[in-house]
Parts: C-alpha cells; sequence; structure tokens
C-alpha cells in the first residue's frame, strides 16, 4: 500500500504538482484534430492537467491552445470570435493569435502600443495521427514528439476511441497494467471447453493466475505474465507502461498487434482516455484477440452526444448514474459481469473506487506486482525531477518508444526478454506481412 504522502504525490496532476510538473514535460493529447473539423470552426472548452484552456483553429488551419480567461478582465475566450487568424475576446474586441500574441485591442486609442506589451498564455500545438498534441512544459524549444508507433502510421489504418473516465489517471493506467483482472472482469463467463484449443483466449481462461516477471525499461516498465500451453511451452502476456501516461496492452500476436492507449489527467478527477486499435481490413471493431467466443466484449461502447461543457467530451451511455448498464439476468445466465462493454466493464471498477482511492486502506498481492513497481517509478521521477531536476525518462530520447506488446508461445524455461526483443523491437509502420487482420 501506499502512504498518504506518495498517495497524494502520486495522483494529484495540477498545476505546481510534483506530479503535473512532471508530465509538463512531454508532449500530451490535447484532443482529436476532428474536434477542430475546419478553419475558424467553433473554439472548444479542453480540461488539461488542471488547467482550463480554449481550443481553436485559425483561418490557416493551425490549432492554438488558449488560456481560458481574457488576459484583460478575465471573460471566458470560450465566447470569442474565430475569425481572421485570431480569437477575438467579445467583451471588448481584443483579439490574440495562436501564439498569444495580441494582434488587436480596438477599443484602446491608435497611439497606445500596449497590445505589443501584452500576451496570453498559449502552449504550443502539432498535430499528428488524428490527435492534437501539446506541449506545457517550461521549455522555450520543446522536446521531440515521441517516436511511438502511432505517430508514424496513416490515420486511415488505426481507429481512435476516445472516452471520459470519472476517476484519477492512475486508476486507469493500474486497471491497465493489471492483466489477471482479464480472467474475471473480461473473460469470467468463458470457458476453455468453449474456446479452440491451442489460442491465446484458451490458455486464459485455462489458468487464470498467470506468474509474472517485471522489467524497468528506459520508457517506464515491462512486464511479462505467463501461465502454461502446450507441454513444453508457456503462453506469454507481454505489454508496457511508457511514461508518463500510456499503456500497450498484450492483446493480439507480439510483433504484429498495434494497442497503444493515452491516459491523460483532465484534472485530478477526470481522465480522457484514448484508445488506438489497428483497424482489420472488414471494418469490424474488435481487440485483435487470439481465439474467439461469442462471450468476448465488445470494445466500441456508444458514447453520449457532446457538450460544451468542461466535462462534455467523449462521455459513455453507459456511466454511473445507470450503474454501467448492468444486466443482473445477463450476469446470472450468460457472462460475468452483466455489463456489456470491455471499457465500460473497466470504467465501471475503476470509477467505483471513487474519484481517487485512497491506497492506504489496500491489501497488494503477488498479482500486484506490476503496479508496485509502476508506482515506484513514477514517484521516483516526480522526486528527482522536483528535488535534483532530473529530466523525466524518455523525454529526449523519443526513439525508446518504439516499442510493442501483445501474446507469444516461448518454450519453458526461455530468457522471454532475449526471445521477443526483434518482435518488441519493431520500428517504423506496420508492414503488410505483419499487420493484425
Amino acid at each position: 500500500m501506499l502512504s498518504k504522502e506518495d498517495n497524494e504525490l502520486i495522483t494529484r496532476v495540477g498545476p505546481g504538482t510534483p506530479m503535473g510538473n512532471l508530465m509538463r514535460h512531454y508532449w500530451v493529447p490535447a484532443m482529436l484534430s476532428s474536434e477542430l473539423p475546419k478553419p475558424d470552426c467553433d473554439p472548444v472548452r479542453v480540461m488539461l492537467l488542471g488547467e482550463k484552456l480554449i481550443g481553436f483553429r485559425d483561418s490557416t488551419g493551425k490549432v492554438g491552445l488558449i488560456q481560458n480567461h481574457c488576459p484583460h478582465r478575465g471573460a471566458s475566450l470560450f465566447f470569442g470570435r474565430n475569425e481572421e487568424c485570431g480569437l477575438r475576446c467579445v467583451y471588448h474586441g481584443w483579439k490574440f493569435d495562436v501564439d498569444g500574441n495580441c494582434v488587436d485591442m480596438p477599443n484602446e486609442p491608435d497611439e497606445s502600443d500596449f497590445k505589443q506589451k501584452l500576451k496570453a498564455l498559449t502552449y504550443p500545438c502539432v498535430e499528428r495521427g488524428g490527435i492534437v498534441w501539446t506541449y506545457m512544459g517550461p521549455r522555450k524549444t520543446p522536446p521531440p514528439l515521441s517516436d511511438i508507433e502511432v505517430n508514424q502510421l496513416p490515420e486511415d489504418e488505426y481507429e481512435i476511441f476516445p472516452s471520459l473516465c470519472e476517476s484519477n489517471w492512475l486508476q486507469s493506467i493500474e486497471g491497465e497494467i493489471d492483466t489477471s483482472h482479464a480472467g474475471y472482469l473480461h473473460f469470467g463467463g468463458i470457458f476453455p471447453e468453449e474456446v479452440e484449443e491451442g489460442t491465446f483466449l484458451h490458455y486464459s481462461v485455462k489458468d487464470r493466475a498467470p506468474r509474472y516477471s517485471v522489467v524497468d525499461t528506459e520508457y517506464g516498465v515491462m512486464y511479462g505474465a505467463y501461465r502454461p500451453a502446450q507441454p513444453g511451452y508457456q503462453y506469454w502476456r507481454i505489454a508496457n507502461f511508457m511514461f508518463p501516461f500510456i499503456t500497450q496492452t498484450p492483446e493480439g500476436v507480439l510483433g504484429k498487434s498495434l494497442i497503444t492507449n493515452f491516459w491523460v489527467p483532465m484534472d485530478d478527477y477526470h481522465t480522457m482516455a484514448y484508445i488506438i486499435v489497428k483497424k482489420p481490413k472488414d471494418g469490424t471493431v474488435r481487440l485483435p484477440i487470439q481465439g474467439t467466443s461469442d462471450k468476448y466484449p465488445p470494445i466500441a461502447a456508444p458514447l453520449l452526444p457532446n457538450t460544451t461543457d468542461w466535462f462534455g467530451r467523449f462521455r459513455s451511455v453507459y456511466n454511473a448514474a445507470n450503474d454501467y448498464g448492468i444486466d443482473r439476468e445477463r450476469q446470472r445466465n450468460y457472462d460475468y459481469t452483466g455489463i456489456e462493454y470491455l471499457p465500460i466493464q473497466d470504467r465501471a471498477m475503476q470509477e467505483s473506487m471513487g474519484a481517487i482511492y485512497d491506497r492506504t486502506q489496500e491489501h497488494l498481492a503477488v498479482s500486484d506486482v506490476m503496479v508496485i513497481r509502476v508506482r515506484r517509478r513514477l514517484i521516483a521521477a516526480a522526486r528527482a525531477l522536483a528535488e535534483k531536476q532530473v529530466i523525466p525518462p524518455g523525454v529526449d530520447n523519443p526513439e525508446v518508444y518504439r516499442s510493442r506488446s501483445g501474446g507469444i508461445i516461448l518454450p519453458e524455461g526461455a530468457d522471454w526478454i532475449a526471445a521477443t526483443k526483434d518482435l518488441r523491437e519493431k520500428s517504423g509502420v506496420l508492414s503488410e506481412e505483419s499487420r493484425c487482420d
């Protein structure tokens, strides 16, 4: 369990907090490019790392992320007019470009040079792979964007599933790196005899208590969870945590699978998830599992229409207000949870802990070894930055993010790290022969 002090340190992400300062050293996803569909479109409210910001696309198509309150007298720039390469506050007409420069101050005398002395807070943005990335850190020249594989693929080759989580970002991270929960929460209603022998899913439901090996990496932490496969072999699920809030889940075949999840803190109590999955050729939305079952939960959970408030983007139809759509008859007679969609099953568990779980009350076991290691790395990195100004892992080394996750069958006693090195460290876009269709 964590001490009260460490629980505060690792969960709080607002301006000036140790963990918030750590995250600001990285480029972070702010929104989808599709949320700003054309030049001079409507501005969007964006809550990010505890800051209220306004996203807008100017007349040239460039994206800006600007402070919510106009520097003049504090009116919200959400109500601004997006016109002629700037966002104009409708209170007094002051206008700001994507770099925060005041380009017009029409209620001041012509001879006034005050606009030359004024600048709004903005954060630099770049678009890559359908995501607007922003840098909120201290450097005048930002570090390079990470070489994570989704930043190298054409947008038509993968699907992005955004969703709002009403809980702290760390609860989502810890849910993703806890592989043993899948055998119950997601596969609990699936039995070995219902799945084709020799498949990953068959081995997962035949032995729901994997063993673990966990190692630190240049980008974060990697685990290998293993269980018996055919005689003389073991099935390994290999997955990653990447600084500051990225996970790669172990579904699909290692070297062929591409699943990347971003758990972006909006504030201490809300997380924006971006789940990125390789798009199959037949257009069916699914995780790239090996082995099928009619009971395997679908991933594409329905969303409510977006609203314009701070937490109105990408909200699930199934949420705490309707108990995540739980069907008790379904739970009794068909599957394990009675909750239909895989991400909603996760969210129900993570949000049911409360907005920020009190980790001084938990009792960790052997199966929590990856959770423990990730916490240690995050706390150590945040303290090293705060106390010794040590730059967090991966910030200046974008190439360390060239990694994949997935499943593989290995002989018993094999060195899993050495045996999977080439498959894990494949870089560049997915080749035709390695695509997971």
